[in-house]
């Protein structure tokens, strides 16, 4: 993957030969007689060399003492930068997120059916590829475990409470099940599992084949969805091939036949979707019913489930080759993804129950595409740095009274 890299030949600065002359009298205008200075001593000597020491002064300088060198200052550690590739991948797949869930009350017509089912092919594998890739060294200090407690269990409890209020207001019942995640909050409890898993996939020798093994014999049981043990199981292949990743499998995917091919992939997708949009059915695309729940046979059951695991990776693996890796307009806020996931649900929740999706000539392309508009200036929106500041204190709490200092600070 890495190039050798050949230092560049060391050269130093030719010796002109013009010392003396600039330094004479005629150059300076110094006056005679030439002070003291003039005069040749050790400081002056531009080789370091003067004439030779007597014999009682080479003595006198081996009694001397040599001073013991001054300890040399440490350079500071580079601050490692973040890298932007991965933040753009993250605000486009939350982009898609809004974008999906914005159009469930139109999918009624086949040009919004068509576009839900390209985006539930691959947002949320990829995020959870993602996710696992991210999860690779997430044992390795006490802050990043803490956060099993800051990020994920105290904000799903109060998203949870706070989804039942708006529901509330908006004048359905209360409703509070804690074990059984409300709408969107089951990625935060599905992430919370397979982090708490990631110890026993890296001690494995051949992890991703037991995954794969476990997510296609999970479709033969009625797994309950309570705490998104269903999902758990059905997106579980992905985490684990994240978090078997390395670098430079991504570095793979910036070579320009890749991103040819990636292309072609995305437009195969697309027609594939247009094509199968009348008359294929959604469930499958959600990655967590059985069999039994598809109206499905044993094998067909299995070959679906094989089938969109390899379209979910070919999509996953298109998309990470086509977004940009530098430094874009959208990289920061790819850094707060986590408040457009778990805010967005209040503002489709409320246009839902208005009813300002349904609105007739939202039902056709055009509609599709005002709908897809409005959802990625609300991702910009919901991922601002004011936002941050906004919901830090309910989505970030700081919680370090909570844990015990480590040993020795």
């Amino acid at each position: 993957m890495s190039d050798t890299k050949h230092s560049p030949p060391v050269t130093t600065p030719p010796d002109t030969g013009d010392a003396d002359e600039a330094t004479g009298p005629a150059s300076t205008g110094a006056q005679w007689p030439l002070p003291e200075e003039a005069f040749w001593s050790e400081k002056t000597d531009p080789h370091g060399v003067g004439p030779s020491k007597t014999d009682q002064e080479q003595d006198e300088d081996q009694e001397r003492p040599e001073p013991e060198p001054a300890p040399e200052p440490q350079p500071e550690a580079p601050k490692r930068k973040r890298d932007p590739y991965l933040d753009n991948v993250k605000f486009v797949l939350i982009a898609f997120v809004i974008v999906g869930h914005s159009l469930v009350p139109t999918l009624s017509t086949d040009s919004a059916r068509s576009l839900y089912i390209f985006i539930y092919t691959f947002h949320m594998p990829l995020f959870v590829l993602i996710s696992g890739y991210l999860s690779r060294n997430f044992w390795n200090s006490n802050a990043k475990t803490n956060k099993l407690v800051d990020t994920f269990v105290v904000p799903y409890v109060i998203v949870e409470v706070g989804y039942a209020l708006v529901r509330l207001g908006l004048g359905e019942k209360w409703s509070l099940t804690i074990i059984d995640p409300a709408w969107i909050n089951w990625y935060l409890l599905a992430l919370l599992f397979w982090r708490l898993s990631t110890p026993v996939w890296k001690r494995m020798k051949h992890p991703i084949p037991v995954a794969i093994a476990i997510y296609l014999f999970a479709g033969f049981s009625q797994i309950s969805g309570d705490f998104s043990m269903d999902r758990f199981f059905g997106l579980m292949p992905f985490f684990v091939i994240g978090l078997v990743m390395q670098p430079e499998h991504f570095d793979l995917l910036d070579r320009r036949w890749i991103k040819i091919v990636s292309v072609f992939v995305v437009l195969g997708a697309a027609a594939v979707s247009i094509f199968i949009a009348p008359k294929a059915p959604l469930k499958p695309f959600y990655y967590k019913h059985s069999f039994q729940d598809l109206d499905l046979s044993w094998w067909m059951g299995l070959g679906v489930r094989t089938g969109l695991l390899i379209c979910g990776l070919a999509m996953s693996y298109a998309v990470l080759a086509l977004v940009p890796r530098r430094e874009t307009w959208f990289t920061d806020l790819g850094t707060r993804t986590l408040y457009c996931y778990l805010l967005h649900g209040i503002p489709v929740l409320i246009a839902k129950d208005q009813g300002w999706l349904e609105l007739p000539w939202l039902h056709g392309p055009l509609g599709v595409l005002a709908i897809s508009t409005s959802c990625f200036a609300l991702a910009i929106v919901l991922c601002l740095p004011e936002t941050r500041t906004v919901f830090k204190w309910v989505l970030e709490p700081r919680l370090t009274w909570l844990y015990r200092r480590p040993s020795g600070s």
